[in-house]
């Protein structure tokens, strides 16, 4: 239903399942979409589903999605009023959003200077800290000399980490354990971060063992309002990269969850922000430290929507529109239990490399508490070129015990055909000790060789004669599915 003064028209810089999950937030608000393109994309799912589509390059992001004069002449030519960047491509890319301002487009997202402060680890950290927010021990600022940085790691106490101040995605970390690592360490990762990032600046913090990962959303408007919608634990990751969340997270008691909401609203007034945004946070022995925020909206946002009953793409929208949010604090609460899992094409028997190709079959879970936010379709092939994610299963429970057992009967609905998928390696963490009592951390998949245990469930499974059991009946159920969309031709 459309709401006054809402923007008209929105250009969605994106692509796959993102582009969707946005395009939908449009249409319900009766927002004209604008779907924009590449080569490889041009029988996706998101250009079929948008109000109008353009081309704009060859299949590398860097000929296409990330070409900004490209995107802006789209836009202006469209008559669009907005550009919703999703998340990735140029979601973050401070230069982007003052193009689009510079041409009178708004920017579906935070303002450049909350972008270009927290696109800074040492600039963020630095402010938080001015704001009262606790942060990772160490020195917040920039290290080139090997010699003054050993002095400080061993103020610091090894081991230390050094990270790259413009890094993001896992990219430009290093522990380093002592001296004799340092200077080699150092110059590893400056030249990195050079070439990754076009800075590289280096500072040394704390490094935490085994900690966990948890993460506020925050949302705020233009005109002073702005909230939490609670954490998400995001623990289970691999080489720095998430794989499964939930929400609540097993480790934070009420009092622990309010306070570090608490923090992650002070950390958003701090910058400046609105829109969506995301504080991230490290937590060990009932202790959290700020580590950054996240300025736009994540992959994993679904099931904050699913337990706090919101609809965070909306509420962008609306921000972008200079309308208030739709919720204050009071109204946030959590109910149930909800847990997303990254369905991504890649080969567990080729150490997990992706692994693009054409989905010969697809059939989604359905079913009470089941969410698929997903952008291919039978006879589609995934383009080599981006991220290998084929779907997010959103899957939401009464309480966690019942959200798991659901989750594993999701699972085994959902059948994705003709390329390899990491769901294998879903089933095997939903059935660990660990995860199942909530007692896991970031080192949670090395600590129990999960990825080998992944592996071997994999062979069992396709040496199985229930595997050929489980495919007759999926391709029943795949056959009445087809057999009503025939009858709704």
């Amino acid at each position: 239903m459309a709401k006054e003064g809402l923007i008209n028209k929105v250009l969605i810089a994106n692509r796959g399942e993102i582009a969707i999950r946005i395009m939908r937030a449009c249409k319900e608000l009766d927002i004209e979409t604008v779907a924009v393109y590449s080569d490889a994309d041009k029988n996706a799912l998101f250009v079929r589903y948008a109000d109008e589509a353009h081309n704009i390059g060859k299949g590398p992001a860097k000929m296409s999605y990330l070409v900004q004069d490209n995107l802006i002449d789209v836009a202006l030519k469209t008559g669009a009023e907005g550009i919703h960047p999703g998340y990735g491509f140029l979601a973050e890319n401070s230069d982007f959003c003052k193009k689009c301002h510079d041409n009178g487009i708004e920017f579906i997202g935070p303002p450049e200077s909350a972008m270009r402060l927290m696109g800074s680890k040492i600039d963020a950290k630095t402010s938080m800290i001015g704001a009262g927010v606790k942060v990772v021990p160490g020195v917040v600022k920039a290290i080139a000399d090997h010699e003054k940085a050993k002095d400080i790691a061993n103020e610091v106490g090894y081991p230390v980490m050094l990270k790259a101040s413009a890094g993001g995605g896992g990219i430009g970390i290093q522990k380093v354990d002592n001296d004799v690592e340092m200077e080699k360490a150092l110059e590893s990762i400056r030249v990195l971060a050079r070439n990754s990032f076009g800075d590289d600046s280096v500072f040394i913090e704390k490094y935490i063992d085994d900690p966990r990962h948890i993460e506020f959303q925050v949302l705020g408007d233009k005109n002073g309002h702005t909230i939490h919608l609670y954490e998400r634990e995001c623990s289970v990751q691999r080489r720095n990269q998430k794989l499964i969340e939930e929400t609540p997270s097993c480790a934070l008691t009420p009092e622990l969850r309010e306070e570090m909401g608490r923090q992650a609203v002070t950390a958003a007034k701090t910058a400046g922000y609105w829109n969506a945004g995301t504080c991230e946070f490290m937590f060990k022995d009932g202790n959290y430290y700020f580590l950054e925020m996240n300025t736009r909206l994540q992959v994993e946002h679904p099931i904050t929507e699913e337990v706090t009953r919101t609809d965070l793409a909306r509420e962008m929208l609306y921000v972008a529109s200079g309308l208030d949010i739709s919720y204050a604090q009071e109204d946030i609460t959590q109910t149930g239990h909800a847990i997303e899992f990254r369905l991504n094409a890649e080969d567990p028997l080729n150490q997990f490399a992706p692994a693009p190709g054409k989905i010969v079959r697809y059939a989604e879970a359905s079913g009470p508490g089941i969410r698929i936010d997903s952008g291919v379709y039978p006879g589609y092939t995934i383009p080599p070129y981006y991220d290998s994610m084929v779907a997010k299963l959103i899957v939401w429970g009464e309480d966690r015990n019942y959200c798991i057992a659901r989750s594993k009967r999701a699972l085994w609905e959902m059948q994705i055909g003709g390329v390899r998928t990491n769901i294998p390696f879903h089933e095997v963490v939903l059935e660990h000790p660990a995860f199942v009592k909530g007692e896991y951390t970031t080192s949670f998949i090395p600590r129990y060789n999960i990825l080998e245990k992944v592996v071997e469930y994999y062979k069992l499974k396709k040496s199985q004669q229930g595997g050929a059991k489980r495919a007759a009946a999926m391709a029943a159920v795949e056959a009445v599915i087809a057999g009503v969309a025939q009858q709704q031709k």
